[in-house]
């Protein structure tokens, strides 16, 4: 017995997957646009808004098919698209989307077709797969090759389910339509204010960085970033108060160098931005790499003191942290041994405040890059030390209330995700008989405990 149907209300019938509808039928990725018959949209994974079971085709990609490929293969209103190849850690292979769009469109080779039949409700059975993926019941039917995750779509439709008859199954989904659109809505809402807490956060950074907030007469910078600033405070290049390095990778096929029992010097490399990306880590204190005296010595790059301060520059763009030990970079990091007159602390918040900077400076399509000759000639409020510890305490108390309201939030945007799947599951399985779940209020009480809960 599938382990979501428990108990089965009475009337529900015993099937399976692959007897309510015609597929999954493969895609294709077909030719360049203009190069073969009949040019359409080709829906990819990345088309996907699972949050919603929805798809997004604001910048769709177009393909060319030949004319039978495209009858073949053609979504028409109702389908539903899952996923078959691709996935991660998080998102496991296998997510389900409809496709509701009034245009020509077929599915990418990674995605494939279903077309529930005529006596089943399509969104339904859209509900149905997405409990069965939220429960992580079809995660059995994934098969992990070379990296990437492959969905056995064919014992996965093997699967016996019950249904109900088809206008139990209209009910249920349009019970679903309603009330996971009311999620949804808070959702959204929830996520809107951590964006602005962020962006909030940020101004914060500039406002006392440049000491906007401070009581003082104030005369312009001559920086475009930091406009004015007190009258007593100085605005120099990085390198006038802190001693640039960079860093540097010696190859990886020379033996001794990475060793790992021979490797004892931490190396930081872009595998270690995941730590203090978002600013939810000042110090870096591990880095997944470490490498031997041998490479060391054989490097450009220099063993770096504690209290440098790093940022990264090339693909995870301007990220800082500060070094809690010794320890030596990749080629993808500037570093910053500050002097007497710079606090370690205030520069890695001034570079938490340059963030429109970076955006400016970042070259690249792909591969997005800060060159060192841009990142030579950054400049930073310079106040006196004692103003430095000042503010650089004033922003630790402020930003710890930014982000306690950030993650209270995010704990209920949490919970109303949770609520979502569990309530998808229990109306498609029958645990809850939707017209009398609706009526008993049952559905508001449990929104208002969210709420509650968070202190939201």
């Amino acid at each position: 017995m599938n382990s979501l149907f428990q108990s089965i209300p009475d009337g529900w019938q015993r099937t399976t997957l692959r007897h309510l509808a015609q597929g999954p039928k493969n895609g294709a990725w077909g030719s360049e646009a203009g190069e073969d018959e009949i040019d359409a949209i080709c829906v990819r994974v990345a088309d996907f808004d699972w949050s919603r079971l929805t798809l997004k085709l604001d910048d769709p990609t177009t393909r060319s098919f030949k004319k039978q490929q495209f009858k073949n293969l053609q979504l028409r209103g109702g389908d539903i698209v899952i996923e078959k190849s691709g996935g991660g850690e998080k998102t496991p292979v296998g997510r389900v989307v409809s496709f509701d769009e009034n245009v020509e469109a077929v599915t990418s080779n990674f995605v494939a077709r279903i077309r529930p039949h005529k006596d089943v409700w399509n969104r339904f059975f859209l509900y149905l797969l997405a409990a069965l993926y939220v429960s992580g019941y079809s995660h059995q039917f994934i098969k992990q090759n070379t990296g990437i995750q492959n969905l056995d779509d064919t014992n996965l439709f093997r699967s016996e389910v019950w249904v109900p008859d088809l206008a139990t199954q209209r009910q249920i989904a349009e019970f679903l339509d309603r009330e996971t659109a009311r999620i949804d809505l808070l959702i959204e809402k929830k996520q809107r204010l951590v964006a602005l807490l962020g962006e909030r956060e940020e101004g914060t950074f500039i406002e006392h960085v440049t000491g906007k907030d401070l009581p003082y007469e104030k005369k312009h910078s001559g920086v475009e970033w930091i406009k004015e600033i007190p009258k007593h405070w100085f605005a120099p290049k990085f390198t006038q108060i802190a001693r640039q390095e960079t860093g540097h990778t010696p190859s990886r096929k020379v033996e001794g160098y990475w060793v790992p029992q021979d490797c004892v010097i931490p190396w930081v490399s872009l595998a270690d931005v995941w730590q203090i990306r978002g600013g939810q880590a000042i110090y870096i204190s591990e880095t997944s790499e470490k490498i031997s005296e041998l490479g060391m010595a054989n490097s450009s790059a220099r063993l770096l003191p504690k209290d440098t301060v790093i940022l990264s520059r090339t693909a995870s763009v301007g990220f800082p942290a500060i070094m809690s030990e010794p320890m030596a970079t990749t080629q993808d990091f500037a570093a910053w041994i500050c002097g007497k007159q710079m606090r370690p602390l205030f520069l890695y918040y001034v570079l938490r405040s340059m963030k429109p900077v970076f955006r400016r400076l970042m070259m690249g399509s792909t591969h997005q890059t800060i060159y060192m000759p841009d990142i030579r000639s950054f400049r930073t409020p310079l106040p006196p030390l004692v103003e430095q510890d000042a503010i650089v305490s004033r922003l630790a108390s402020t930003i710890q209330v930014f982000r306690q309201s950030s993650e209270t939030l995010t704990k209920s945007i949490d919970r109303l995700k949770e609520y979502r799947s569990a309530l998808i599951t229990a109306a498609v399985t029958g645990q809850i008989d939707v017209q009398t779940y609706a009526k008993s209020g049952t559905p508001d009480r449990r929104l208002e405990a969210i709420q509650e809960e968070m202190g939201a």
